[in-house]
């Protein structure tokens, strides 16, 4: 099996866990920090704003059955790319929408399709872009959030929208 990492902050995690490990061939999808300086930072630490790390989800992926293109499209989906450090009602440098790059590939494929959603949009697009150097796994309670919590409001209103947003795509391009 060909695995490869791709790490995206699309606002709040629990989000971005619940809608990506609904793809054919992803293996696993772990909430955590990534982008700052502080080693193993805690979930106060980054709400706090002073890590400088975002809530980012961590997919690994079998090649042979997802893309990484095709995973962009769902991250793009997911998530408003015009809204800088907030998504929705998550509002904070830690919820910015950010792709860290694994590969020079990785880094070309989302350029590209930045710039395609910009066209698309027709509007400035506020999703950062940058190089991948750590991540750290969101303690426990975090993990599964949705799967543990799927009768809390934020589970009912955000999280479920996302979910029937990504299976009605995978409907449209047919890889469910």
């Amino acid at each position: 099996m060909n695995t490869q990492k791709a790490t995206f902050g699309a606002g709040c995690f629990w989000c971005a866990e619940a809608a990506f490990k609904l793809l054919p061939g992803v293996i696993s999808v772990v909430p955590g920090y990534t982008g700052g300086n502080e080693e193993n930072p805690s979930y106060e630490e980054v709400s706090s704003k002073r890590t400088g790390h975002v809530e980012a989800v961590q997919v690994k992926y079998d090649l042979a059955r997802v893309s990484y293109e095709q995973l962009l499209k769902i991250f793009w989906e997911i998530h408003n790319p015009t809204e800088e450090n907030k998504q929705g009602p998550d509002i904070g440098l830690q919820y910015q929408a950010v792709i860290f790059a694994h590969t020079d590939e990785q880094k070309e494929l989302v350029e590209k399709t930045k710039k395609d959603m910009a066209l698309k949009l027709g509007q400035k697009i506020a999703t950062k872009i940058f190089p991948f150097r750590n991540f750290y796994p969101a303690e426990e309670y975090h993990r599964n959030f949705y799967e543990k919590n799927p009768n809390t409001p934020y589970s009912k209103a955000v999280i479920a929208s996302k979910i029937k947003k990504v299976k009605k795509l995978l409907d449209e391009y047919g890889e469910e």
